[in-house]
């Protein structure tokens, strides 16, 4: 009588979540990389962030310390009145819009520091004004100062599409947009694409000109 051949399932492992091809065969469970979670190692676990590397696919969401340049999890002591001028100030109309040099939707890719800055790859989606030739569509930077991103001003996170509105004020070893406690990055609504480009109509007619 012949026997019954026994074949293993395909592990489906994901190419580069996962750290090899060989999983559990009772559970099914791919062996992950760090940061990695998942039957087939296909997403972040929680606290960690996509990155751009299959290396390391999956970063711990950083909180530095700009005194240490090392992660935290607590914000510096005087946070609250650092970034006190920026908090809440979410409102978006011309007075604000005549004073940045630039106003774009940023979808934002990966972060890595340099020196005393963070300098996250974003992908310009729209361009609502723009005084500067650097700025358009397609990948740039956009660098925020380790001081305020651990003290949140502005908040920005990976894969997250924000609204930035800022000055043009970058130096040369420094290309690309920069945003502080005093530049508008909030996350992005769609509700807005009317309104920015009312007030577009508005600045080309003259509105943002001084008396």
């Amino acid at each position: 009588m012949p026997v019954a051949e026994h074949k293993c399932a395909a592990c489906d492992c994901h190419p580069v979540g996962a750290a090899g091809k060989t999983c559990n065969q009772t559970t099914g469970q791919c062996p992950c990389k760090d940061g990695v979670t998942g039957l087939t190692c296909n997403r972040c676990a929680k606290g960690y962030q996509q990155s751009r590397s299959p290396v390391a696919p999956c970063i711990k969401i950083p909180v530095v310390n700009p005194t240490s340049m090392v992660t935290s999890t607590e914000e510096p002591a005087d946070c609250d009145s650092y970034c006190k001028p920026a908090k809440g100030n979410y409102k978006i109309n011309l007075k604000k819009y005549c004073k940045k040099d630039y106003v774009v939707q940023v979808n934002v890719l990966d972060m890595e520091t340099v020196a005393n800055w963070a300098k996250f790859t974003v992908n310009i989606l729209s361009v609502y004004k723009c005084r500067d030739e650097r700025v358009k569509r397609g990948d740039n930077f956009l660098w925020i100062h380790i001081k305020d991103l651990a003290c949140k001003c502005p908040k920005i996170q990976i894969s997250k599409k924000y609204l930035v509105m800022g000055i043009s004020e970058n130096p040369s070893d420094r290309p690309g947009l920069m945003a502080d406690k005093n530049s508008l990055v909030i996350q992005w609504r769609d509700a807005w694409t009317r309104r920015l480009r009312k007030l577009q109509r508005r600045e080309k007619r003259g509105k943002c000109l001084k008396p």
